[in-house]
């Protein structure tokens, strides 16, 4: 069973930066489509970026483009969202989700995920 774990979420001030990190020990992540998600209390799961499994393909939900940079290193079977210049309004929990099966034009919808992680949380507070 593929087993997803994200890490990098902390406590930043607003104006600030963090690196998100996405793998699945045991497994390899490489050329799998990769979605990343985020869920504020009291919202909503909403779609945040994803990557094809080739890297060459990206999006980004509305809210984060321009501030918000998806990337993967294959070699590296990790996929990274870097955060930048992220207000309190980014404060939620991020979930990286993986499926070989995605189809680019869905890769921003959760339902087309069956693998998930637990989750790391972001907070942006002064």
């Amino acid at each position: 069973q593929l087993q997803v774990v994200e890490s990098g979420g902390g406590l930043v001030q607003p104006g600030g930066s963090l690196r998100l990190s996405c793998a699945a020990p045991g497994f390899t992540l490489s050329y799998y489509p990769i979605g990343w998600f985020r869920q504020a209390p009291g919202k909503e799961r909403e779609g945040v970026s994803c990557i094809s499994g080739s890297g060459d393909s990206t999006n980004y939900a509305d809210s984060v483009k321009g501030r918000f940079t998806i990337s993967r290193d294959n070699a590296k079977k990790t996929v990274y969202l870097q955060m930048n210049s992220l207000k309190p309004e980014d404060t939620a929990v991020y979930y990286c989700a993986a499926d070989p099966l995605v189809v680019p034009t869905m890769c921003m919808s959760g339902g087309s995920y069956r693998y998930w992680g637990q989750g790391t949380q972001v907070t942006v507070s002064s």
